[in-house]
């Protein structure tokens, strides 16, 4: 029988720099380290468009 403590676990990818500039380590990275959105573009794009009306109202 498996051990009952040997769970199962994640680890999180290497990462370079420190603090507010770390990031993970592209190196480091594979295919399972991350997730299939192949509608992220599309969102980004949706996302960026300014919706009608939003800009600043002129003081006058």
């Amino acid at each position: 029988m498996a051990d009952p403590l040997d769970k199962a676990t994640s680890k999180a990818p290497a990462t370079l720099g420190e603090g507010c500039l770390s990031r993970y380590d592209p190196d480091e990275l594979s295919p399972e380290d991350g997730t299939e959105f192949p509608g992220a573009a599309e969102l980004w794009e949706e996302l960026q468009q300014e919706p009608e009306g939003a800009g600043l109202a002129e003081n006058g």
